[in-house]
């Protein structure tokens, strides 16, 4: 039997096995996925898991679960040396290990772009993961709870200053939802008075949105404004030392909650530790069927999609073309893959990967969207409904719909929940310290997260 290993579970990752399990004959091949997290996170929901409108865990899509005749190997790949046939995996605990394969599917995924700005590492949040997400929330919330006790001033304007720097999907349906949330919260917080919020969206080119054209762009913009929002467009974050804020605009004040959503970089797994063919940009060069290839040939039994692959897109009709690395390609990518490594398998031709786009849709806090299909724009609460339908479909397994579905209609009848779980970043805290809130000389948090 041939080993198909599968290096990454993200979308492009997870719809590869899952597709290779439908279509794979009972002992033609071993599948085996490897991954740091044990889920694949569906990403479009985690503006709304910062929200609470989405539960962090029906954003997770179980491997385990879901591919039951996958292997599923938690850990990080380190090196792949496809001229042995081999990678290099790194569990969370244990010594490294090499794994051997016949045919490998190279669906890492991109990482978070980020810059050497004075305080970002220690003060932002990603937002990737669900845990980015749930922090992301967390923190606000336990913001609002603070600020409720103060008098005003300084601290308190801080507690209630919000930063988002990346203007793209992530960054401004993160940023609408933040708002929308934060702008709910004051019925419950009659201490805090609407003008006290202080929300910036950051963003270094012309424009928010790039998938979109200029108008539908341009309208996100004043409808964040009216909210009450501050767009900097043609900004960037100079600092972030300690909390302070300092925009590259001449913008300065003290922010308590800094979000990075400015682009992805390539995998370092991709660019920095394999033998496979890449890019200037740091991506698997691959052909229109998503075989890894040089300009001049086939790498035999290689397959690549996803973020960190360079990808044809046959569909716009211009050679330099290459798909968007967004989730709608991804998705597609994987399925196509799926087929193609069966075809490849049975000594059948291959078929080349072409989508047209569905058009994009986004939300921008709950009851407000935009939809943008070519000359179509729809916006409001209709593009709003279009993109709870369209992501409640798209997430994978009825299981994962029903739950989401269930918890948006609770919701509808009783609100969300905004109850802050922070403490559980310190869970034995209560237990360390006996409930006493000052005794600080010993530990509150367990080296050994397990053990807890």
């Amino acid at each position: 039997m041939r080993e198909i290993l599968i290096v990454g579970g993200g979308y492009a990752g997870f719809y590869t096995a899952w597709g290779l399990e439908k279509k794979l004959r009972r002992g033609e091949a071993h599948v085996t996925v490897v991954d740091p997290r044990p889920y694949m996170t569906y990403q479009p929901f985690l503006p709304e898991v910062v929200a609470g409108s989405v539960e962090a865990r029906h954003a997770a899509i179980s491997l385990r679960r879901h591919l039951r005749r996958t292997r599923v190997i938690a850990g990080a790949v380190t090196e792949i040396r496809n001229s042995t046939r081999t990678v290099t995996v790194q569990p969370e605990t244990g010594p490294a290990f090499d794994l051997h394969y016949d045919v490998l599917v190279v669906t890492a995924g991109a990482v978070t772009r980020t810059f050497p700005i004075a305080g970002l590492s220690e003060q932002a949040y990603g937002l990737k993961h669900v845990e980015e997400a749930v922090a992301i929330r967390d923190r606000l919330l336990t913001s609002f709870d603070r600020a409720a006790t103060l008098s005003r001033g300084p601290e308190r304007s801080k507690l209630l200053t919000v930063t988002v720097v990346g203007g793209g999907f992530s960054g401004v349906e993160g940023f609408g939802e933040l708002l929308s949330l934060a702008t709910a919260l004051l019925k419950r917080y009659p201490e805090i008075a609407a003008e006290e919020l202080s929300f910036h969206l950051v963003e270094a080119r012309d424009r928010i949105l790039p998938e979109v054209t200029d108008r539908p762009g341009a309208w996100v913009v004043r409808s964040l404004e009216r909210r009450g929002a501050r767009v900097h467009l043609n900004t960037q974050l100079v600092s972030a030392k300690e909390g302070h804020v300092v925009l590259s605009d001449g913008t300065e004040y003290d922010g308590g909650l800094l979000v990075w959503t400015a682009g992805n970089a390539s995998n370092p797994i991709v660019h920095n530790h394999t033998d496979l063919p890449v890019d200037a940009r740091g991506l698997l060069t691959v052909r229109a069927d998503l075989r890894v290839s040089t300009d001049t040939e086939v790498v035999a039994d290689v397959w690549a999609a996803g973020d960190d692959a360079s990808v044809p897109d046959l569909a716009v009709g211009r050679p330099d073309a290459r798909t968007v690395p967004n989730a709608q390609h991804a998705v597609r990518q994987g399925k196509r893959l799926a087929k193609n490594i069966v075809a490849a398998l049975r000594g059948r031709p291959t078929k080349d990967y072409v989508h047209r786009s569905l058009g994009v849709v986004a939300t921008l806090g709950l009851g407000r969207g935009i939809f943008q299909y070519r000359r179509l724009v729809i916006k409001g609460f209709p593009a709003w409904l279009m993109h709870r339908g369209y992501h409640v479909l798209a997430i994978p397994s009825w299981e994962r719909k029903a739950r989401v579905f269930a918890v948006w209609a609770t919701a509808a009848f009783y609100g969300r929940d905004i109850v802050s779980l922070v403490s559980v970043q310190h869970p034995r805290e209560a237990f360390v310290t006996g409930g006493e809130p000052h005794r600080s000389a010993e530990p509150t948090e367990d080296p050994d997260p397990l053990r807890a």
